[in-house]
């Protein structure tokens, strides 16, 4: 192996990522099955080759935009209680949207120099990606 990749640092252990899904099917998940007399959904799957194709994605069409993209945003939805949405409707969604900055001349970035700590925000001319897989308690627990 040519260079292996750093160790993210925002990993955190099993037993809290555990704790961290229990608490949400305790707490959100399982007011949402009382009202809506449904179980929601407690996790969302997108294939790998899904979230490399959304990156590339977004990292071509921001830079046709003038931005440089550098995050995703997760953003929990509800879909709409109608029949259009079927077996969906009224269940929690998460969604993904572009995050990043406009791109700046070399000039523009001389003088912003010091406004660096200027935060990414969503670019809200690329298309936000939905319709993950989902699962529901108590067949997925993690």
């Amino acid at each position: 192996m040519k260079n292996p990749p750093a160790k993210p640092s925002q990993l955190i252990t099993k037993e809290f990522a555990r704790q961290l899904n229990v608490n949400y099917n305790n707490k959100r998940a399982s007011l949402t099955a009382k009202r809506e007399q449904k179980e929601d959904a407690n996790a969302i799957w997108y294939s790998l080759e899904e979230l490399e194709n959304y990156i590339h994605y977004i990292r071509t069409n921001g830079a046709k935009d003038g931005y440089n993209v550098d995050g995703i945003r997760f953003y929990f939805g509800v879909y709409p209680d109608d029949e259009a949405h079927g077996e969906k409707a009224g269940l929690t969604t998460l969604f993904l949207v572009p995050t990043g900055k406009k791109a700046k001349s070399s000039t523009e970035q001389v003088q912003s120099f010091a406004l660096m700590q200027e935060t990414s925000s969503d670019i809200q001319s690329i298309e936000p990606m939905n319709y993950g897989n989902i699962g529901r308690p108590p067949s997925l627990l993690y």
